[in-house]
């Protein structure tokens, strides 16, 4: 794996022109994972100590952080991220903070899953970042309030052991515990401020809830299916095809670059597990201009198995869901969108049903991650 850089103390105060000019980055090896944090598919910071500065539910803002000089309000600099008051010791001979004092977040994961690396953001917190964070997980099932999460009888793992951080940067920490987690306590020493918190990692759904609902799609991210890989992510990320509810925008959905050879675009896919699909949509909302031609869907089943077509090259029309019943049940594990020969889809569904051998494969797994 790609070693992670490290990145520690003060940014430059900010001098004018672009807030972002001095802003460290870095690639990650792990941003290839779905955000499970992210707010389409349902997650929400739930509590905070303290958001005296800036509000908690600025860390699960899309998009980066945003920031204005001339911003002020009635308690101080306004900043778009997570700001806590400064610490204070107890007594006038020991002014400072203790080692243990610290602030904390609750967040709620949109979807269950492995965490596999997450970026704690402090753009443009300067001088008013924390010196150090951490980050914890449970795995609680329902609906918990704050207060039962916060209970003495929830087991918290730690994901991100007390580590330094920088001002203005992307600080990122790949996670290696192979549990499933539904909720995330991500701590500050002693205080301070973060922009953004993204969480990636892997959705693992709850089988008792897929048995229920009988058909589904079988793609879905939310329901644990993952995009693989794509032929071209120049102006989109692949993954939006398989987000909740439809596209409201023109990038919020999949779109490639403009050929100028004979060639074609596609994205494959990970099933929940293997699924006999019925029914399939390929929907081109706020595509317009730039929808995508023709499109046809293949299946495999197992890792090695052929691809066999089940939707056959169809005309696609722009700004359009296009809703199709198959003549005979698809059973795969894999499933793969071809676009011709390039443009782009807001969303891929795919409904069907888990075979046994899926159910079963789904509940082992389920099983092994300690749920």
């Amino acid at each position: 794996m790609t070693a992670i850089p490290s990145f520690t103390g003060d940014a430059n105060p900010y001098g004018g022109g672009d807030p972002y000019a001095d802003y460290r980055t870095a690639d990650f090896p792990f941003t290839q994972y779905a955000d499970l944090a992210d707010r389409h598919l349902g997650a929400g910071v739930i509590a905070a100590n303290d958001e005296f500065f800036a509000q908690r539910e600025n860390l699960l803002v899309p998009g980066r952080a945003e920031f204005d000089p001339e911003h002020f309000g009635h308690k101080g600099k306004i900043m778009d991220g997570w700001e806590t008051r400064r610490r204070r010791g107890a007594l006038a001979d020991h002014p400072w903070p203790t080692a243990e004092d610290h602030d904390w977040a609750l967040v709620r994961l949109g979807a269950p899953g492995v965490v596999r690396g997450i970026v704690v953001d402090t753009a443009h917190f300067r001088g008013n970042y924390p010196q150090a964070v951490s980050v914890e997980g449970t795995c609680v099932p329902g609906s918990p309030s704050p207060e039962e999460l916060l209970g003495d009888d929830v087991k918290w793992t730690t994901l991100v052991p007390r580590t330094p951080v920088g001002g203005h940067a992307a600080n990122g920490f790949a996670v290696a515990v192979e549990q499933r987690f539904t909720h995330l306590r991500v701590n500050q020493h002693p205080d301070g401020g973060i922009a953004r918190l993204r969480v990636h990692g892997e959705v693992v759904p709850d089988p008792a809830w897929l048995e229920a609902l009988g058909t589904f799609d079988v793609v879905a991210l939310e329901n644990g299916g993952q995009v693989e890989d794509a032929s071209n992510l120049f102006y989109s990320p692949a993954t939006n095809t398989i987000q909740p509810g439809r596209s409201r925008k023109m990038d919020d959905g999949w779109e490639t670059r403009r050929r100028r050879d004979r060639g074609h675009d596609w994205i494959r896919y990970r099933l929940t597990a293997q699924s006999r699909i019925r029914a399939l949509e390929i929907d081109t909302a706020y595509l317009k201009g730039n929808s995508a031609g023709w499109a046809a869907v293949s299946v495999r089943d197992g890792e090695d198995g052929e691809w066999r077509e089940i939707l056959p090259r169809t005309r696609l029309q722009p700004d359009t869901n296009h809703r199709f019943v198959l003549p005979a049940p698809a059973v795969g594990t894999h499933a793969r969108v071809d676009i011709f020969p390039d443009g782009g889809i807001s969303r891929l569904r795919l409904f069907g049903s888990l075979t046994e051998d899926g159910a079963r494969r789904l509940a082992a797994r389920h099983q092994e991650l300690g749920v």
